[in-house]
Order: C-alpha cells, then sequence, then structure tokens
C-alpha cells in the first residue's frame, strides 16, 4: 500500500479468503505493521463487514459481494503469477502487456498449490523459485513504477 503506484491511483487491491470472503481495500489504507494490531483490524473488518478511519467517515476496507470478476475493469487482461508459468524478467513484464487495457493480477498467497482461478487469461511466473506473495508483489509494482516513470 505504499508503493507510488497506489499513491498515483493505479492500483485498486481485492482479497479473497480462503473461506471466500472478499475484501476491497481503499487505497488510503495503512495495514498495521504489528501482527495483534492487524489481527484486531481483520477481526474488526469481519465482524462489522468494513473498517473505517479514525478521523473521517471514510471505508478503508469492506467485505463485498463475490465473484471478484464483477468488480474488475471491463476488459481487462487477468494475468496469474504461477511458479511452474513461463519465466519472464519481472521488469520486462508491463512491456509484455498491452498499454491502452486495465491490467489485473492475480496472486496466490499460499505456501502451495495454484490459484485455480478460471477467469485467468495469461500466466507468468517472475523467478525461478518459488516466492512468498510479498516478494512477488515488490518485485510487480517495482516494474511498473520503473516501465510507467511513477517515481
Amino acid at each position: 500500500m505504499d508503493s507510488p503506484l497506489n499513491k498515483s491511483g493505479h492500483l485498486q487491491v481485492y482479497i479473497q479468503s480462503t473461506s471466500n470472503v472478499l475484501v476491497e481495500i481503499s487505497p488510503h489504507t495503512r495495514i498495521p505493521r504489528t501482527f495483534k494490531r492487524f489481527a484486531g483490524l481483520m477481526v474488526q473488518l469481519l465482524h462489522k463487514m468494513r473498517v473505517r478511519a479514525a478521523d473521517s467517515s471514510d471505508t478503508l476496507m469492506r467485505v463485498i459481494k463475490n465473484p471478484v470478476t464483477t468488480h474488475l475493469p471491463v476488459g481487462s487482461v487477468i494475468v496469474g503469477l504461477e511458479a511452474g508459468a513461463k519465466l519472464v524478467d519481472a521488469l520486462d513484464l508491463p512491456k509484455l502487456l498491452p498499454r491502452d487495457k486495465p491490467i489485473v493480477f492475480v496472486i496466490g498467497a499460499m505456501s502451495h498449490g495454484d490459484i485455480g482461478a478460471d477467469y485467468i487469461t495469461e500466466t507468468f511466473s517472475i523467478s525461478r523459485y518459488p516466492l512468498s506473495a510479498a516478494c512477488a508483489v515488490g518485485k510487480l509494482l517495482n516494474a511498473f513504477e520503473h516501465t510507467w516513470g511513477v517515481l
């Protein structure tokens, strides 16, 4: 959420849990740095179905209706990142995708297995090694910031 892409309005984040709860994250959200505060935030989200900012009425996180595809931009290219897919350098990935269409990335945050989303149109791998979701997202954001000149 600290990425210049997010702060410049180029990023929208959705999270889908293993129990199929879909969450929309506002670009203004600051994720707590400690697990205890993060866990409290998640409990509040699941009980009240939304988390509001303490100093305003802005909604920072909210549970939304499935499926996620109804919330994605129409005509977008939906890219999945999987370890066994075609290997590309993360810095080259923005050049391989169309600039005139919205780009959606589906990233699995699980220790093993595939994403298994039938709406993915292309799949790539950005490393020869399995990466954590945080590492993969960091590499992607860095590549798009560099290519698009968002500093």
